[in-house]
């Protein structure tokens, strides 16, 4: 039991010996990130993300970047959940199974244990052969009736932010533009759930 903690927060394994760890996983040579195609670019100054989780609904609601063409510049705009201009992404993960919220932010990027295979700041990525993925299914091994091939199509997606990062492991994402401020779509996300 003591290697599936280990596994899971950072301790490493004899087989894990050349690893990195940070966060709830430990990154072996296994590990690659690939940035998802097509993804919405989320505001790099102020996206706000919000989640809303329950245990059979996951969703990630943020700001979108979009550059006002005629902005010289000179003045700053606060934005905050109630902002009604600004384009909202709802990302909806379908039978999501786990998740974290949280460090580093833009300026301690490099502490992430992915960032040196290609996790950067400011994006949307999913982690192939994903060591928090097998570190799951070995956690769930010792249940009684445990089939490893249920982890199978499971995936592990990275949304990185101005000031925090969200991961979870679920089988596929949709994403919707809803309009209206942030907590407006929030507020009737979380009805839904």
């Amino acid at each position: 039991m003591s290697g599936i903690i280990n596994s899971l927060f950072g301790g490493n394994s004899p087989e894990e010996s050349a690893c990195s760890s940070g966060g709830a996983y430990t990154v072996d040579s296994r590990d690659a990130v690939q940035p998802l195609p097509d993804f919405p670019q989320s505001s790099v100054g102020a996206p706000t993300p919000i989640i809303i989780a329950s245990e059979h609904a996951l969703f990630v609601a943020f700001y979108l970047e979009e550059r006002d063409p005629h902005w010289d510049g000179t003045t700053c705009k606060v934005v905050t959940p109630d902002t009604n201009d600004e384009p909202v992404a709802v990302v909806r993960f379908s039978r999501a199974s786990a998740h974290f919220f949280g460090p580093p932010n833009d300026e301690a990027f490099s502490g992430h244990p992915l960032a040196a295979r290609g996790l950067e700041p400011y994006g949307a990525f999913e982690v192939l052969s994903s060591s928090w993925l097998r570190a799951l299914e070995r956690m769930n091994s010792v249940h009684p009736r445990h089939n490893p091939q249920s982890f199978s199509g499971r995936r592990h997606f990275i949304l990185t932010f101005h000031d925090t990062i969200f991961e979870c492991v679920a089988r596929d994402f949709t994403i919707e533009r809803p309009s209206g401020s942030l907590r407006s779509v929030v507020s009737a996300l979380a009805a839904s759930i």
